[in-house]
């Protein structure tokens, strides 16, 4: 394939590789010798923009009297090691977070990509790592994590240590996630669920919780005794997925005294959940819950079957599916789930047991 001038940026030129892929190069003076430089290749995010740039900066170095061609040799080779390495190193003060990042790392990234060059990093070995991580059974949502990561760890170099380089994973397109759940529990799993978790410490207060506000994971977890108000059976829950707070209430008397019992024997500040001064982690209660959901409404059902699949954000599913059912105006239902739009309480009206056929029955007399 032949080499192309580029039609707006001077001394830049596009050479078609047989493979379909495009190296770009730049022609320069230096002194009374013309000198020609490859940039990269499409495949590796370089694009006339970058090659016109890279020229300009070689042009730089030789009026300042510096021989570019020369301080290439010398560049040693950077790899995305290197990159997380300083990523998590300046991160080193958000601990538990910050370790969960480095182990999703780790796990899941260094093991592909993190030995290579970071120059030579493709769009192409970014979807070789997904395909990788799908062959796991790795769920997309995981997946988008992971690349997600990946991208924080190669900016964080370009922004704060000025890294010449196009993130490779900044035109990778994310996986699809279907978010839309459609299993919830019936009352007979409901109660089903209770009883085999109802001597557990930590289980049982969770999933009565979650059961009566319907609140997130994290909500439910973060709930204190001073949130609690039993005298309007109120308890105020914070959203951390949107940043603000509102009211869930008890689903019976009977839970009202057990959560009353509980909270008698701890400080304004502690935890519901767990009763400690600190909140119960995350993943705890979803692998031990995870567990014994899988045992009792998973058997059989594929892992990536996110619609049937029983989750402990299925409980959030299941009390607003059961208050649809039990014909509680939609406009109630939104503002029990603190959704920030109606649209997004919309597909639970589907469930109510009237769906219009009482107002059309008899409208013509």
């Amino acid at each position: 394939m032949g080499r192309i001038k580029s039609k707006k940026y001077q001394g830049v030129y596009l050479n078609h590789l047989e493979n379909g892929d495009i190296s770009y190069s730049v022609m320069y003076k230096d002194g009374n010798r013309t000198q020609r430089f490859t940039v990269g290749k499409k495949s590796e995010g370089i694009t006339e923009t970058f090659a016109y740039n890279k020229r300009n900066e070689i042009m730089s170095k030789l009026r300042l009297g510096v021989d570019p061609i020369v301080h290439k040799k010398k560049k040693e080779v950077t790899t995305l090691n290197d990159l997380a390495k300083v990523y998590f190193d300046a991160k080193e003060g958000e601990n538990r977070e910050n370790k969960r990042q480095h182990s999703k790392y780790e796990h899941h990234i260094q093991g592909i990509l993190g030995d290579m060059d970071i120059h030579k990093i493709s769009k192409d070995d970014i979807r070789r790592l997904q395909k990788s991580l799908a062959d796991q059974n790795k769920a997309p949502k995981t997946i988008n994590g992971i690349t997600t990561l990946l991208k924080a760890i190669i900016n964080y170099s370009i922004k704060e240590k000025d890294l010449s380089l196009i993130n490779p994973v900044a035109n990778v397109k994310e996986l699809k996630i279907d978010n839309k759940r459609e299993r919830f529990l019936s009352i007979e799993e409901i109660k089903l669920l209770i009883e085999v978790v109802k001597d557990d410490a930590l289980l049982y207060p969770f999933v009565r919780m979650s059961l009566s506000t319907g609140a997130r994971l994290k909500s439910v977890l973060n709930i204190q005794k001073k949130d609690i108000d039993l005298t309007s059976s109120a308890i105020t829950i914070k959203d951390y997925k949107n940043g603000t707070t509102y009211t869930g209430f008890f689903d019976s008397d009977e839970h009202k005294e057990e959560v009353k019992r509980a909270i008698s024997k701890i400080k304004a500040n502690d935890y519901y959940i767990g009763g400690q001064s600190t909140p119960s982690p995350n993943r705890t209660i979803q692998r031990h819950l995870k567990k014994i959901m899988d045992d009792l409404f998973n058997q059989d059902l594929d892992i990536k079957d996110t619609k049937n699949r029983v989750v402990p954000h299925t409980l959030r599913h299941t009390f607003a599916s059961q208050l649809v059912i039990h014909n509680i105006p939609i406009f109630t239902v939104k503002s029990l789930l603190n959704h920030s739009s109606i649209e997004m309480t919309m597909r639970y009206a589907k469930l109510a047991p009237d769906s219009g056929s009482m107002a059309v029955k008899g409208l013509y007399g």
